[in-house]
Order: structure tokens, then C-alpha cells, then sequence
């Protein structure tokens, strides 16, 4: 167990046993060659203001189990919100008839890989204040403090602000013998400034740069991001935007900061490495990949500086766990090294398809009314040991543009040709910031941009960034991830200027 913190005696305090025993037995008794069962309690609250005025608070709570069976070597699943015994029996003959009626269409048989028995695991994550405990009043009036102070500032006109806050407990029991219960929180406050023109009636924004993380009330009152310094700065960077010129588009040289560079990470690397993708398994949302299983070990996936690990162990990542939704153990290991492809995200069936040992722990539920899924790990580029800050390496750039923050993206369905834009673009003019710029967009192919790395920043630069609400599958689920990250250079890139891309 992580910290000294232990799972809340709210939730032990569910008929875990019995619906464990109920299930499994009957699983067992009409023929499965695995069962499993989670019940999940997942509390999330999300406040919203416009103009430092409340204008939402919701609070909800998703209470359930589910039941997922191997019956004859095909999956079959139920779920249910009633928590007895007599309605998990219920949910594993049904498990079971869906896995009947399944078995018509199935073309492989599913096996599971091996994974030693967790028998009696306990996982909580790190924070200080659960959120859950800090009266709303005291919440919503930090949010307000804060959004008074933006919408204060001159030239700002508007400010949307709002805090997402998830608490997640999670009962894992297979009929290995596994037991594992877990806690965990994550956390996502966002500010955004508007400013307005009022002589063209046009309008810009900048959106603060701090990124979700799992932590707890705390990351608001200082701890992990200096909220107050950040939003002292937006105002006049805002204004500097908003007067900045349009970029000439052309090849520059690409620093790009890690509030930005998460973000391809997490679409050109991170969906591209989901082993279900690599092999076709998984296309309906957003593709498949050209990370394909034959060049595993032989892809030039970028530089030689470029080395990416899957990570479910890394503190305050949203992928962070203890044991997966299969029971497996939260584990780190190489993704890219040294720039070519030697690893995938794997849960226990696609390892089996693959003749892996053992699944790295990578299946996950968004709800308990949702089956398990492979999803993805916290999926970071590691820093140079010895690697220079932001500053040195501006100052070894002749020609080119530093990029800060994330914004929108696009990106095909193999996950191979894609342009990023971003919250604000400086240029770099022998070795120094020359004031912002507008419109721009950069755009590649995944192997030019990761092989164009020429420069991958120290431990000092780095930053783990990341979103609350990746997509999969269909139904769709949604599932949080972070993505670590140095600042980093890329030359000769492409830069589009996006209003002449839109024929404006």
C-alpha cells in the first residue's frame, strides 16, 4: 500500500465477500475457465464558474458491479447496480449466456497470461486532502479569490474557470484467488482568459498550463503548481498574443515544452504502442497503428536520444495504480529505447496472442457497468541525465519557434501523419526570445518529427502532463493518463500558419 493512508472503511464496509463468493461460485459451477468481478464506486464533482460567479456544482456517484467471465475460451459480461448475492449469481448466469451466444463469432479461443496471486493487496494513492472533505463553500470561494484576481487584471474581459475532482474505489476479485482493493484521486482545475477587441470585435484566449494530476485538494492551496504566480502572469501574456504577428509559414527549428509536447506523446506514441491497435484488434475509434508487430525491434521509431517508457507506478500519474482491472501488478518498462520500438502496452489477453510471459498491467474500466479494456499506461520520454535547462538550449537556436502549452490536434488513423497547435509560440532569434507569434500549427509524420530530435532537455525541464479523458472503444470509455516530459528540440519542422490554411 502506498502512503499511510487506508482504503476508506465506507466502502470495505460493501458486501465485497459475499458478492465475490456469490459470483465465482456459480462462474465455476456452470463451467468458466476464469471469472472476475469488480465493484467500483467512483465520486465525481465538478464546479464551474464564468466571471468569478458559480454557475455549476455537480456531484454524482457511479455505484456498481460487474461480472466478466471465460466460458469455453469466449468473454462474456454483466453488471448491475444491486449489491447482493442474489443479484451477482443473477449477473454470472447472465455473464455466462452472453458468452454462449458470443461463442458463434469467435475466431480465436481466449487465454489469459499468467499472473502470480495478489490474495489480500491494499493500494491507495499519494495526496494530502481528499477534496471530498473540504466543505464545497471553502472550494468554490478559492476558485472565485482566483478568478477574481484574473478578471480584475486589464484587458481581460472574461474568465471561465472550473475543478474536476474524482475519487475512485475499486474491488478486484478472479477465480485465481486475487484480491485487490484501491483508492485513488485525481484532480483537474482550469482557468481561461478572454480578451477582446472591441474595435474588430475579435477575441483572444490563454488557458492556464497546469495539468490534471493525482493529487488531492492540496494541489490547489500550493502544493504542485504555483497557481497564483501562473495566473499573475496571464494578463500580460494575453496581450502580448493578442498584438503578436502572424507566422510566416516555412521550416523552423522546434523547441516545444512539455505542456505541449504531452500531448504528442500521447497521440503519436501512446495510442500507437496499445498492442491491441498494433495488431488490428482494436479500429473502430481512431484507428489502428503503423507500429506494427513485425517491426518490433527493427522500427527507427525517432533519434537515438529518444527513450519512452510505459509506466503505472509513477507518483501522481493519472494511469497510476497499484494492480490493473485484470489484477496484475502496476509495473514500468521500455517502450522506445534509444529511439527504436521494443515494447507495447499489453493487458493479459493481447499478451497471450502474442506469446508475452506476462501482461504489464494495462486493462482498465471507466465504470462498473463497463467491461475491462486495454488501456493506456502513463507513457513518458525520459530526460537526458545530464541535459541543458529551457534556457541553454534557446540559446543554442538560431532560427526557430518555442512552443508552450497544449491546444488543439490532428492526427490519422494509423497515427503516423499529424499537426499540434499550441497556447502560445515565441520566436527565437539567435539564441533568444523575440516576442510571440500567431497562427501556428506544426505538422509531420511520427518517425520525421521524433527523428528530427536533435536536443532532449535535463530532469530539470521535465513536467508530467496529461488529460482525464482519453477515448476507446465503443461503447466509448474514457480513462485518465499522464505523459512525463523534458523540454525538447526538433529542426527543420514544418509550420503551417493555420488562417491561411483555413483560406482567411
Amino acid at each position: 500500500m502506498s502512503g499511510a493512508r487506508s482504503v476508506d472503511a465506507s466502502f470495505l464496509a460493501l458486501p465485497l465477500s459475499a458478492l465475490t463468493d456469490a459470483a465465482l461460485t456459480r462462474a465455476v459451477d456452470l463451467g468458466c475457465e476464469h471469472a472476475d468481478i469488480r465493484v467500483e464506486r467512483i465520486r465525481t464533482q465538478t464546479i464551474t464558474l464564468r466571471d468569478a460567479r458559480l454557475e455549476a456544482l455537480a456531484d454524482g456517484e457511479d455505484l456498481g458491479l460487474g461480472i466478466r467471465v471465460i466460458h469455453e475460451g469466449t468473454w462474456g459480461f454483466a453488471a448491475g447496480v444491486v449489491l447482493t448475492a442474489a443479484e451477482a449469481v443473477r449477473l454470472a448466469e447472465q455473464a455466462v449466456d452472453v458468452a454462449r451466444i458470443s461463442a458463434s463469432v469467435k475466431s480465436d479461443p481466449v487465454a489469459l497470461a499468467p499472473e502470480p496471486v495478489h490474495p489480500d493487496a491494499e493500494w491507495v494513492s499519494a495526496y494530502d486532502v481528499d477534496p471530498f472533505e473540504v466543505p464545497d463553500g471553502e472550494k468554490t470561494g478559492l476558485l472565485t479569490e482566483l478568478s477574481e484576481r484574473l478578471l480584475a487584471a486589464d484587458g481581460v474581459e472574461h474568465v471561465q474557470s472550473s475543478c474536476m475532482q474524482v475519487k475512485e474505489h475499486k474491488y478486484y476479485a478472479d477465480t485465481a484467488g486475487t484480491r485487490t482493493r484501491q483508492q485513488r484521486l485525481r484532480i483537474y482545475p482550469e482557468f481561461t482568459a478572454l480578451t477582446v477587441d472591441r474595435a474588430t470585435g475579435s477575441f483572444d484566449s490563454m488557458r492556464t498550463l497546469a495539468p490534471p494530476v493525482g493529487r488531492g485538494w492540496e494541489y490547489m492551496t500550493g502544493t504542485g503548481w504555483d497557481w497564483r504566480g501562473e495566473l499573475a502572469e496571464i494578463p500580460e501574456l494575453l496581450r502580448e498574443k493578442s498584438k503578436a504577428p502572424s507566422v510566416e509559414a516555412g521550416r523552423y527549428d522546434l523547441l516545444v515544452d512539455p505542456s505541449n509536447l504531452f500531448l504528442t506523446i500521447h497521440e503519436s506514441i501512446g495510442h500507437a504502442t496499445e498492442l491491441d491497435r498494433a495488431l488490428g484488434y482494436e479500429a473502430a475509434y481512431a484507428g489502428t497503428s503503423f507500429a506494427t508487430v513485425d517491426r518490433l525491434g527493427s522500427l527507427q521509431y525517432g533519434s537515438g536520444l529518444m527513450n519512452v517508457t510505459g509506466d503505472r507506478t509513477a507518483e501522481h500519474g493519472l494511469s497510476t495504480v497499484g494492480w490493473d482491472d485484470e489484477g496484475v501488478a502496476a509495473q514500468k518498462w521500455d517502450i522506445i529505447r534509444d529511439g527504436v520500438l521494443v515494447g507495447y502496452q499489453v493487458d493479459r489477453n493481447m499478451a497471450r496472442l502474442r506469446g508475452l510471459p506476462r501482461s504489464n498491467g494495462c486493462a482498465f474500466a471507466d465504470s462498473p457497468g463497463h467491461v475491462q479494456i486495454q488501456r493506456m499506461a502513463n507513457v513518458s520520454l525520459q530526460p537526458a541525465p545530464d541535459g541543458p535547462s529551457t534556457e541553454e538550449i534557446i540559446a543554442g537556436v538560431e532560427r526557430g519557434i518555442y512552443v508552450v502549452g497544449d491546444k488543439s490536434w490532428s492526427i490519422d488513423m494509423q497515427r503516423y501523419n499529424f499537426q499540434f497547435t499550441g497556447q502560445r509560440f515565441y520566436r527565437i532569434e539567435n539564441g533568444r526570445l523575440a516576442g510571440q507569434l500567431r497562427d501556428v500549427a506544426y505538422q509531420a509524420t511520427t518517425t520525421d518529427f521524433w527523428g528530427s530530435m536533435s536536443v532532449v532537455g535535463g530532469p530539470q525541464t521535465y513536467l508530467l502532463g496529461g488529460a482525464m479523458n482519453c477515448g476507446k472503444a465503443q461503447p466509448g470509455q474514457t480513462a485518465p493518463v499522464s505523459h512525463g516530459c523534458p523540454a525538447a528540440l526538433f529542426e527543420n519542422v514544418s509550420i503551417l500558419n493555420t488562417v491561411q490554411e483555413a483560406g482567411r
